[in-house]
């Protein structure tokens, strides 16, 4: 286990523990994504997207292992209440869920269409699934394989009841997907270059109204642009603030956009996620490696 001096920069520092250090856990992918840490198991999985592998490291061990490989190029998982994990594939253009070692697909069409290469996904508190669905695995293809957009566009999906509802086409390159504590509204990541002078390397913000089958997006905003590089994975905390990933590390901002910290992270940071046996752990899924940092917060699951 590495550490590297951590000096956070910005607003609020009291954000990361007085003395916490941030710690490299594991190395050795191409391309980290889609950190999840697993109570029951007490280990944090993620994607090597372009080794085609799922990595897991051991909170108990400090140890890390191949949990699977041949994976079609996995990205972003969420835990579902019964403990299983779902998770995006590119390969299969497909959301699918992991229970037991048997993996299964929810859903890889919507209608006669096939979906794009889903990237990252939301277990909603209602039960609901949310996920988005840029191009990235069927135009690169060292995440996935060469492929056609059939449905014209790059949606965020809600899976409610076994009904996929398209929520919204608006976004050039939906990536990463979380949401506010109250559960009202959805964060999504856009890592498309701007258009007509719009911003561009954002985060965007929804409301999201109604229950049930009858729930919509409204009220559209910029909550922050991050520079450098792009907001790929995003986490809340039970705050409500915003974990994004960037060029230089990880930002932290207010439910209003507000930056409040930076943490420095030496590789490209692909997502976050919370974890730990209390929660307040930050685990940084970062191009070759896993980080750790201890904050003064805790996420939402």
């Amino acid at each position: 286990m590495a550490t590297t001096p951590n000096h956070p920069q910005h607003v609020d520092e009291t954000l990361v523990a007085i003395d916490a250090e941030l710690e490299q856990l594991a190395s050795g992918a191409t391309w980290s994504e889609g950190p999840l840490w697993i109570p029951d198991a007490r280990v944090v999985r993620w994607s090597d997207i372009p080794g085609d592998r799922i990595l897991e490291w051991d909170a108990a061990t400090g140890e890390q292992r191949v949990h699977r490989t041949g994976v079609e190029f996995t990205n972003g998982r969420a835990l579902l209440a019964d403990g299983a994990v779902v998770q995006c594939s590119h390969g299969r253009r497909a959301l699918e869920v992991e229970r037991a070692g048997a993996v299964e697909t929810l859903v890889d069409h919507h209608g006669f269409a096939q979906l794009n290469s889903p990237n990252d996904v939301l277990v909603h508190d209602d039960g609901s699934i949310w996920f988005t669905d840029p191009p990235y695995g069927i135009v690169q293809p060292h995440e996935g394989h060469p492929g056609e957009q059939e449905y014209g566009g790059c949606a965020v999906f809600r899976l409610h009841e076994g009904v996929l509802a398209v929520m919204t086409l608006d976004i050039l390159r939906p990536n990463g997907i979380a949401c506010s504590p109250d559960g009202r509204t959805l964060y999504v990541t856009d890592t498309s270059a701007a258009l007509d002078d719009g911003p561009e390397h954002c985060i965007w913000a929804f409301a999201i109204v109604g229950d049930g089958a009858d729930v919509a997006l409204r009220d559209r905003r910029v909550l922050a642009e991050i520079v450098p590089g792009v907001p790929d994975g995003i986490a809340v905390d039970v705050a409500g603030r915003i974990w994004s990933s960037a060029g230089d590390g990880v930002h932290v901002l207010a439910p209003d956009g507000t930056e409040l910290l930076r943490i420095p992270v030496p590789e490209v940071v692909g997502n976050v996620c919370f974890g730990g046996d209390d929660g307040d752990e930050l685990f940084i899924a970062a191009t070759t490696s896993l980080y750790r940092i201890r904050t003064t917060t805790r996420g939402l699951r």
